[in-house]
C-alpha cells in the first residue's frame, strides 16, 4: 500500500509539473512580479526590495528571478536562485518546479522560507543530492503603529562610508554566529563592496562614541509596505543600561515614517533576543527555516 502510495504521489507530481512552465524573468516581467510579490508584503519584502533597487536582472541580486506560470501564462510563483535562495508561490506544483531549477545552481549559501515552504522545497531540492550544513529555525516578528513613546535618542544617525571598518568586522561577527561562515575570510573585497553599498544607500544606522562603535542595525530590504532589518547590534558594556530599548524605538520611529511596518527575524533558540524585541513592541508572525548549504569545494557529509 506504502510503495503504491508513493507512486501515486510521484505520478500526481510528475502531471502537475507537465501544466505549468519556468523560466527566468526578464525586466519587463518587473511590474508584474512586484504585484504577485506584493500579496504577502513581510513575506517577500526580501525580493520585492531587491527588483526595486536593482532591478529583475542584475548582479546585485546575487541570483537569477524565476518565474513559474500555468498554462495560461499566469504566475504561480516566484524563486531568487543563487547565494540566497528564496521563494513564494500559490501552488505546490509551482514550489517542485522551482525547486528543480535551484537544483542546478552551484553557487547557494542558504534557502530561506517559512518553515513549511522550506520543508516542502528541500523534498524535492535534495533528489540531486544536496545535502545540509546546518539548519536553523527563526521567528519572524513584525511592529507597526502605533508604538510606545520614549524620550527621543541623540547619536543615531546613518554610517558614513569612513565609518565602514568599524561596521564590517561586526557585520562579520553575526554573520558567522548565524551560519558558521566568516565573510570577510572568503570573500573579504565582495563583502566590503556590500557593506560600503549599504552605508552608500544610507541604510546602515550606528551610533559612534569616541571613534568606536556602540550600536549598529542595517535596513536589508525596504518597500513603501515593509522594511526588513538585521545585523542588530550593541556593544557589551551598553547591554545593561536600557541603552538597546531605547536606541531600537529611536529606529523604529525614524523608520515607520517612511514604511508601514517593520519586519525581523530572531533565531529560535535565542530567548533573550525574544524577549527584547517584544519588549520594543514586535509581535510574532512567523516560523522561518533556513538551511545553508555546504561551501563550494566542502565535502557534503
Amino acid at each position: 500500500m506504502l510503495q503504491t502510495s508513493i507512486a501515486s504521489r510521484v505520478e500526481e507530481l510528475a502531471s502537475a509539473l507537465e501544466s505549468v512552465n519556468t523560466g527566468r524573468l526578464a525586466h519587463s516581467d518587473a511590474a508584474e512580479v512586484l504585484e504577485f510579490l506584493s500579496q504577502r508584503p513581510i513575506h517577500t519584502v526580501a525580493m520585492m526590495s531587491l527588483i526595486l533597487d536593482n532591478g529583475i536582472v542584475s548582479p546585485f541580486n546575487r541570483g537569477t528571478f524565476y518565474g513559474c506560470r500555468d498554462l495560461n501564462g499566469r504566475l504561480e510563483g516566484v524563486a531568487l536562485v543563487g547565494h540566497a535562495t528564496l521563494m513564494e508561490t500559490v501552488s505546490d506544483r509551482a514550489l517542485a518546479a522551482l525547486a528543480q531549477v535551484a537544483r542546478g545552481c552551484p553557487n547557494t549559501h542558504m534557502i530561506m522560507a517559512e518553515k513549511e515552504r522550506v520543508a516542502e522545497f528541500w523534498s524535492h531540492y535534495s533528489k540531486a543530492g544536496h545535502r545540509q550544513r546546518l539548519a536553523c529555525r527563526e521567528w519572524l516578528f513584525e511592529l507597526s503603529w502605533p508604538i510606545e513613546a520614549r524620550e527621543h535618542v541623540e547619536g543615531l544617525r546613518p554610517a558614513t562610508a569612513q565609518e565602514l571598518d568599524l561596521v564590517m568586522p561586526v557585520q562579520a561577527e553575526l554573520a558567522f554566529a548565524e551560519s558558521g561562515v566568516n565573510p570577510m575570510q572568503i570573500d573579504p573585497e565582495g563583502f566590503r563592496e556590500r557593506c560600503l553599498r549599504r552605508i552608500e544607500q544610507g541604510r546602515t544606522w550606528v551610533v559612534v562614541e569616541n571613534g568606536g562603535l556602540v550600536f549598529k542595525a542595517d535596513v536589508v530590504s525596504k518597500t513603501p509596505e515593509v522594511i526588513y532589518i538585521e545585523g542588530v547590534w550593541l556593544r557589551e558594556d551598553h547591554r545593561h543600561q536600557n541603552a538597546g530599548s531605547r536606541l531600537m524605538s529611536e529606529l523604529m520611529r525614524r523608520l515607520l515614517n517612511e514604511t508601514n511596518s517593520i519586519c525581523l527575524l530572531v533565531n529560535e533558540t535565542n530567548e533573550w533576543a525574544q524577549r527584547f524585541y517584544r519588549k520594543c513592541g514586535f509581535h510574532f508572525r512567523a516560523t522561518y527555516e533556513t538551511i545553508f548549504l555546504p561551501r563550494k569545494g566542502q565535502v557534503q557529509n
